[in-house]
């Protein structure tokens, strides 16, 4: 590692991570001193194997189901990381890993912080109709998505998004931000903005029977619940019998049906 390179720590498994890491390598003033990621996607539906990125940058790899906390203290520690990425993790960092680095930990939450805060911020903003979404890169703290903000770009929810969609949208502001922390480092400065957290809210963490589809929803209902869980993420579904079957994809139909039309009717029974 040259004395003139800034230590950069990563940690991430999923494809904002990708995105992050390989804009990271793409910048000469910093030197990946190692990156934390996952061997496997179990419990992420958008899973990116980085490791191999990594590998082929030189860069060492460290399983997270082998490395604990105390561990990622002594990397950190020995790699003299001046600051860490954390993006596209779930899990919360313990304080005695976010005192480590000069300038903290950087964290990413695909919403307007202080706004939806927590989970499933691109799930529920569809599900919801919001009209608007953002990117927000953030220094991490003890909270969940808590911490000061780095910066924040914001973009609109068209009608005709989807999960898939929205989420492309979002990462193609990723590169620009994780830019910007760079340019920052070189400087020698991080500028912040404290979050007002008395308008904070935050969404919790969504489960199998919120995916489920009840004929009697509105089509509008329906179809924003089908749009905000289709890929990457685990799909709205319907009971078919004793069978549950994946929505990825639907459309309102406008020209005008009968009166006492059946909900459900034409569903394979």
């Amino acid at each position: 590692m040259t004395s003139d390179r800034i230590p950069v720590f990563f940690i991430g498994c999923v494809q904002s991570s990708a995105v992050a890491l390989q804009t990271l390598l793409a910048r000469p003033e910093i030197e990946v001193s190692g990156v934390l990621t996952l061997s496997f996607g179990k419990f992420d539906s958008d899973y990116v194997d980085i490791a191999r990125m990594a590998v082929d940058a030189g860069v060492h790899v460290y399983d997270a189901e082998k490395t604990d906390s105390q561990t990622l203290a002594s990397i950190l520690h020995e790699s003299r990381s001046e600051i860490v990425f954390t993006i596209g993790w779930s899990r919360l960092l313990g304080k005695n890993i976010l005192d480590i680095p000069r300038f903290g930990i950087v964290g990413f939450h695909p919403a307007a912080l202080p706004q939806n805060r927590d989970r499933h911020p691109l799930i529920w903003a569809l599900a919801l109709v919001m009209k608007e979404n953002a990117s927000t890169l953030f220094l991490m703290d003890s909270g969940a998505d808590s911490g000061p903000v780095r910066c924040q770009d914001k973009l609109i929810i068209r009608p005709h998004d989807d999960a898939k969609s929205l989420y492309k949208r979002v990462l193609t502001l990723l590169p620009k931000q994780i830019d910007s922390v760079v340019d920052g480092l070189v400087k020698g400065e991080l500028k912040t903005v404290e979050q007002n957290h008395s308008q904070a809210t935050s969404w919790r963490k969504r489960r199998s029977p919120d995916g489920l589809i009840d004929w009697r929803m509105s089509v509008e209902a329906l179809y924003n619940l089908t749009r905000a869980l289709t890929h990457p993420y685990v799909g709205a579904e319907f009971r078919c019998g004793e069978q549950l079957i994946k929505l990825w994809q639907c459309e309102i139909i406008t020209e005008k049906v009968p009166s006492n039309a059946e909900p459900r009717k034409g569903v394979i029974q």
